[in-house]
């Protein structure tokens, strides 16, 4: 968790509306703050991811990051502002909200399952909450789009390390080592069979090695080679599987080639499950705000999100803004070049303030 300045700059700015209730330091580095509105009605919980990617920007923007090695490369910025913009715009129609908002500052989305923790520090207690919606800008849908989906949406995500153990030398005399280079070049070629060959082409399932690191200099045959990477899927069997299905394959090459290996695998995050009736709240705010033709039934995507355990506890709606229009912001979510249009921001803050107080907005056609 790295999000201490941010949590304290938001913690700022919530410290200057009329929340009833603002709880700091909410699974270590979150936020949370309550909203009781001028009617009664549900408890709905909107969330912002706040954290950063260990990549280094690449873009040439007076906004690019100052820390070196950091970076919004997932729209998490993008998030915070949305949801702070929000959180004004509800105070101020606070005797017309029905029920009470709770808005979420999370920490820690991108891996280290800040969304469970806030969930174990009371997240979702105090007030108890009835449902949940979160968003996520997306450079694969054009800007001025909102892309939601009934039931499943985006995969579990689970990580894995395997430690490749050979025999270093000289890389001019290859045959007085146990390479683990190699092996682990096969590996990584042989991974992908368990896609193509082992589970059905109807069921999404990604493998990905994400990180290598093995020796120091080119004529050097290191004694190690490690691997780390991510299974993403959507059936319960598959997942429970790929644990034996990864090892089988990384035995038999080291057998193969006399090299040993440690194996570590990770279950991480689950399913995200869109609740239909909290999808449907959505689209109702969707075409509200942007009309009906640019609110889309998207298809699953292989991105995960740790709002899943969120949805696990609660009915819950997670929907896609896109954020794509031109070349400079068509690069993916996750790359060092990623952008966003900034007039998603404006369909993200008015979704929120849609979902959360009906008949904010009402779409003016053209």
């Amino acid at each position: 968790m790295c999000e201490f300045a941010t949590s304290a700059y938001v913690l700022e700015h919530l410290q200057a509306l009329p929340f009833d209730r603002i709880r700091a330091n909410v699974g270590q580095t979150g936020l949370l703050a309550t909203l009781r509105g001028g009617q009664p009605g549900p408890v709905t919980l909107l969330r912002a991811d706040m954290d950063a990617l260990p990549i280094e920007e690449l873009g040439a923007t007076a906004y690019r990051s100052q820390n070196p090695g950091v970076m919004h490369a997932c729209g998490h910025d993008g998030h915070v502002s949305i949801l702070l913009g929000a959180a004004q715009s509800l105070c101020r129609r606070r005797d017309a909200i029905a029920g009470t908002i709770v808005f979420c500052f999370q920490p820690g989305e991108e891996g280290s399952a800040g969304n469970r923790l806030m969930i174990e520090d009371g997240a979702l207690e105090g007030p108890h909450v009835d449902r949940v919606f979160a968003l996520h800008l997306y450079s694969g849908l054009e800007s001025g789009k909102i892309g939601i989906r009934n039931g499943p949406f985006l995969p579990s995500s689970d990580r894995f390390t395997i430690e490749i153990v050979g025999t270093g030398g000289h890389g001019a005399m290859p045959q007085s080592a146990r390479d683990p280079i190699v092996a682990a070049g096969h590996v990584i070629a042989m991974l992908q069979t368990i896609v193509s060959r082992e589970v059905a082409p109807k069921d999404p399932v990604v493998v990905t090695i994400g990180a290598i690191a093995a020796g120091t200099t080119f004529n050097v045959i290191p004694d190690t080679a490690t691997l780390r990477g991510t299974v993403r899927c959507f059936e319960g069997e598959i997942r429970r599987t790929m644990p034996e299905r990864i090892e089988r394959i990384v035995d038999g090459i080291c057998d193969a080639l006399r090299v040993e290996h440690r194996f570590t695998y990770q279950f991480n995050y689950p399913v995200t499950v869109n609740d239909p009736a909290m999808a449907d709240l959505i689209r109702a705010a969707g075409r509200a705000i942007v009309g009906p033709h640019n609110v889309i039934e998207h298809d699953v995507i292989m991105m995960a999100e740790d709002m899943s355990f969120m949805h696990e506890q609660r009915p819950g709606g997670y929907a896609l803004v896109g954020t794509r229009a031109g070349p400079a912001t068509a690069f993916p979510n996750h790359n060092a070049r990623f952008e966003i249009d900034e007039d998603a921001l404006v369909v993200g803050h008015d979704l929120m303030v849609e979902i959360a107080c009906p008949g904010s907005f009402l779409h003016q056609p053209g």
